[in-house]
């Protein structure tokens, strides 16, 4: 009897050993982040910063020791800038690789690609720059990483038009030319929104095929009816080959621009240098004095001294910065949690104003942010295809709003151009 409760109590303490031993390997498991990401494609351009951003937030993370004490891994494969890659991609990334969060990749399309799948596994969704990607959707676990407001239709284009109204004369007369994709019916509806708030009168206003690639005779229609303002919404394909367009048709109009996808990219502004000058657009962030953000600094000299050697955007402002604070947001509320349930995750994040790389986020409606911050900028002066003179704020100059502007706006947009 002794001999076997010896045994029994060798066993219980043999046991008791390996679970000890167990416990510590269990807690050094990664936390893995799983998402899509362009990295080919029309969208391969900010995919690629987007990516090098977000490398560069987990290994800040990890050399603090991680989330939770476990090392943070990122997962993640090329959608080569379709949505309709997303969906195989997101089963293998929870099926097979098992991740434990999950992250969009970036646009709209992609984006709304990824919300029914969030939506199914009851997990937090962060969007990357995703224009209204939810109002359909109306899913209280996605968060837009985009300053676009709980207004988005019309937040990307506000700005140009307040900025129209200073003109003199003022503008009476509206065009919108955009892709019939969600993306582009988003813009025709803020510009709709818009043109209403402020007195215009639209008289062009249709979409495009996505396919399309030459816009020579889209453009010269528009010039026929001779609007006082042309609003462009484009994606980065389309966006160089309207400018494109534009230039070839020699288009004359007070204001042209605003809501260009792809045009704050230094790849797109070194491959059309001068044919950019006159064009306004929307920007999230440039390195105005107001927008200095604690954080922000240290990260893009971090970004660019790696850019050049990984051969992504070498400046880095249009989308690393965002890319970073996305995960700043869901690796905060990990830690505030102590939880990778989406729930508690999803709680934390609507209700908590959040200190990132770019600025203090609180979101709202539809995880849209509460209050917008997008700025319109002109570009101004550009000569030939130099990197350098896309540095700072010399060559595209803020001109909207009044607290943060660093130039004046030249119009009309013909002017603008010599």
């Amino acid at each position: 009897m002794k001999l076997k409760n010896l045994n029994l109590t060798a066993l219980v303490a043999a046991v008791l050993v390996i679970a000890s031993l167990a416990i510590p390997a269990r807690a050094a498991d990664p936390i893995k982040i799983g998402f899509s990401m362009a990295q080919t494609g029309p969208l391969a351009g900010s995919g690629k910063s987007a990516l090098l951003a977000m490398k560069i937030w987990t290994e800040d993370v990890n050399a603090k020791g991680g989330l939770l004490g476990r090392p943070v891994q990122l997962v993640y494969y090329d959608d080569q800038s379709s949505p309709t890659a997303v969906p195989s991609i997101y089963t293998k990334l929870l099926e097979v690789d098992k991740v434990d969060l999950i992250n969009s990749g970036y646009a709209t399309a992609i984006i709304a690609a990824a919300i029914p799948i969030a939506m199914r596994q009851n997990m937090v969704l962060m969007g990357l720059f995703g224009l209204a990607a939810n109002s359909r959707f109306k899913y209280d676990k996605y968060f837009g990483i985009a300053p676009i407001g709980e207004n988005p239709a019309s937040a990307n284009t506000k700005p140009m038009f307040e900025l129209a109204m200073t003109m003199n004369p003022k503008p009476k007369t509206v065009a919108v030319v955009a892709p019939d994709t969600d993306f582009g019916q988003s813009v025709i509806d803020g510009v709709r929104e818009n043109a209403k708030a402020y007195g215009l009168q639209i008289v062009f206003d249709r979409g495009f095929p996505p396919t399309t690639t030459d816009f020579t005779t889209v453009i010269r229609q528009v010039q026929a009816i001779n609007p006082d303002v042309v609003v462009l919404g484009t994606q980065p394909g389309q966006s160089v080959a309207v400018v494109r367009a534009v230039n070839e048709v020699g288009l004359k109009a007070m204001l042209v621009g605003g809501s260009m996808t792809g045009l704050q990219t230094t790849d797109v502004e070194t491959l059309l240098g001068p044919q950019l000058n006159g064009f306004v657009n929307f920007n999230y962030w440039l390195p105005a004095p107001k927008l200095q953000y604690p954080g922000a600094t240290e990260f893009l000299k971090t970004y660019q001294a790696r850019a050049a050697g990984e051969g992504v955007d070498p400046i880095g402002y249009y989308i690393a910065p965002w890319a970073y604070a996305d995960l700043q947001i869901l690796g905060q509320a990990v830690e505030a949690t102590k939880s990778l349930d989406g729930a508690k995750l999803g709680d934390y994040i609507r209700n908590t104003t959040h200190k990132t790389v770019i600025g203090d986020v609180k979101f709202g409606t539809d995880g849209e942010w509460v209050k917008p911050r997008v700025f319109i900028a002109q570009f101004q002066h550009v000569t030939g295809n130099d990197l350098e003179q896309f540095k700072g704020i010399d060559r595209l100059v803020i001109v909207g709003p009044d607290e943060i502007k660093s130039g004046n706006l030249i119009y009309p947009f013909q002017d603008a151009r010599k």
